[in-house]
């Protein structure tokens, strides 16, 4: 999980508790350490970006389409490709190699 404080509250840690869950955070600023980022930015492409939607459920409706198709193809091979792709280029915004150390700075 990132480090939302919302994700952090007695709420949550009282449900995981009964539910036998271990809430494990991600570092701070970490984005790149977290499974989930890869999924956004192909999100916020297809439903978001250069569209007029009327209203909010005009949105809401885009957002459920591209959810239902992403699931029907999670395995697809252009869509594991793009998958790979959209987790390096978080990556490559912060400077981390795959073995998770940041870049050294050149001199």
């Amino acid at each position: 999980m990132d480090n939302l404080s919302a994700h952090k509250g007695e709420t949550i840690r009282h449900w995981a508790r009964k539910n036998r869950v271990e809430l494990c955070f991600t570092p701070t600023y970490a984005s790149w350490a977290n499974p989930i980022e890869a999924h956004f930015g192909p999100l916020r492409q297809f439903t978001i970006a250069n569209s007029h939607h009327r209203n909010h459920t005009a949105q809401t409706r885009a957002l459920h389409a591209y959810l239902r198709w992403r699931n029907n193809n999670a395995r697809h091979p252009d869509v594991l490709a793009a998958q790979r792709r959209e987790r390096a280029r978080v990556r490559s915004e912060k400077g981390i190699r795959w073995g998770g150390r940041p870049l050294t700075a050149a001199a």
